[in-house]
């Protein structure tokens, strides 16, 4: 069917880089918006907006029955979930699909199976794909049990998380209790489910993703990969592709495995599988995140595609533009996220208002963002600013011309976490490529050893 209007049930950068995708397509743009959106930058591009609820996110950008009504109300032919939000739970695409409305992503029936970290678990089983030692536990008698047998140190992880929530490392068996209880209690407040499961910690791994596309017929592509181990708490901080280091062999095993899976589950749209490889090369299935991630421009600077358009063409049903043999890599990228947190303070949010900002240009330069001057920073939602992305014809020249743009960034009235950034680009160990998702511990401990010996 043509999609000739759509709802974007989501805000911030995302809702900003859809709206610029179906300008191009001549798509006409309905935003959801909560109250304290009403006069947000996606506000003012968007075609038309509706509000949905109040500021806080249960509400509004959570509330799966008023995108659906306002979907309804201002008569769209599709619903755009973004990334974060509603986007990987099945209650939105299931009104969706109940109402007649196409839901720009994975059928609910694939959300749900891959929205439960253990059934995806199951699922790269039985695709042969490696899984990291684990157990599902109900109990601490059970989980002690199990500890025990997969030995430490070890993960306790959210059965419905993701985002690092739900997520406790265990470095002792004593430990064991209290994670358990922290992560299932996360995992209540940040997903309605409290079931966790164990799984073994691979030291030193590195984080790293495949982009893959489906038509939902089995016809499955991949996009290559992304390094995504600069990260804390869980958290990833920036991202690039291709990823260094990795062999020949690993690469193409990391594709065909990514493609594997999304193929066992009949995929349709975009989707990334998501891997830890430890330093032998050797690779494990970590999860699968059914919608578009933050971190998609990178992918679409080395390849020249426009994941957004893909995504609706594929929801309309027009199947992939593209065969594997079309995808050509050139050139690398890095995506450096720019959030108002304050890196003096452990990181805490810092809403308020941007007085001032200024993003930078130049050859190479990509800046995905919602934020202006005078743009209201609110304390109800993620604290994501913008995403500075740089492409070069190699790593050297990407790095360059990122260090240059972050250092062409000004942000005033609120703290960010640029000056991480500084530290992070300036780094050697980042420089060689030899980062794991231990990095940023060690690169904080060498931020203060050097702060120490400057003001001694």
């Amino acid at each position: 069917m043509a999609i000739r209007r759509i709802l974007i049930a989501n805000r911030g950068e995302i809702a900003v880089r859809i709206i610029r995708t179906c300008r191009a397509l001549h798509i006409e743009t309905v935003l959801a918006v909560s109250e304290e959106d009403r006069d947000s930058e996606p506000a003012r591009l968007a075609d038309r907006t509706v509000c949905i609820g109040p500021a806080r996110a249960s509400g509004s950008y959570l509330n799966a029955a008023a995108i659906v009504q306002a979907a309804l109300g201002t008569q769209v032919d599709a619903v755009h979930p973004g990334y974060g939000f509603l986007s990987e739970r099945p209650a939105l695409a299931q009104l969706c699909e109940a109402h007649g409305l196409v839901f720009i992503g994975p059928t609910a029936a694939q959300l749900e199976a891959v929205s439960d970290k253990v059934r995806a678990r199951d699922a790269a089983q039985r695709a042969a794909i490696p899984v990291a030692a684990g157990a599902t536990v109900a109990t601490l008698d059970e989980a002690t049990v199990a500890a025990r047998a997969i030995g430490t140190p070890l993960l306790v992880k959210a059965v419905g998380g993701g985002g690092g929530r739900g997520m406790k490392r265990v470095n002792r068996l004593e430990e064991l209790p209290a994670a358990m209880e922290l992560a299932a209690a996360e995992a209540q407040a940040g997903f309605g489910d409290p079931r966790v499961f164990l799984e073994r910690l691979i030291p030193r791994a590195r984080h790293v993703e495949v982009q893959v596309f489906g038509d939902g017929t089995g016809n499955v592509v991949h996009m290559g990969e992304r390094d995504c181990s600069v990260q804390r708490r869980y958290q990833k901080l920036l991202e690039e592709s291709p990823a260094q280091g990795l062999s020949d062999d690993c690469r193409r095993g990391l594709h065909e495995a990514a493609v594997r899976f999304s193929q066992g589950l009949g995929y349709r749209g975009a989707g990334t599988v998501e891997f830890l490889v430890d330093q032998s090369d050797a690779f494990f299935f970590l999860e699968m995140n059914a919608r578009i991630q933050v971190e998609h421009p990178v992918t679409e600077a080395v390849t020249g595609l426009d994941l957004i358009a893909e995504q609706i063409a594929v929801a309309s049903g027009a199947g992939l533009s593209f065969a594997q043999s079309d995808i050509h890599f050139q050139g690398h990228a890095i995506e450096c996220r720019v959030n108002a947190e304050d890196p003096a303070n452990d990181f805490a949010p810092s809403p308020g208002v941007a007085s001032t900002v200024i993003w930078p240009g130049g050859e190479g330069i990509r800046v995905d963002t919602h934020i202006a001057s005078g743009s209201r920073v609110p304390p109800f939602y993620d604290s994501l600013l913008g995403k500075v992305i740089a492409y070069g014809s190699d790593r050297n020249t990407a790095l360059e011309r990122l260090r240059s743009a972050i250092a062409a960034v000004r942000i005033v009235g609120v703290q960010t976490n640029l000056s991480f950034h500084a530290l992070l680009l300036a780094d050697p160990e980042f420089h060689a490529g030899s980062v794991d998702t231990n990095f940023v511990e060690r690169l904080l401990e060498r931020g203060r050893k050097f702060a120490e010996v400057r003001s001694g």
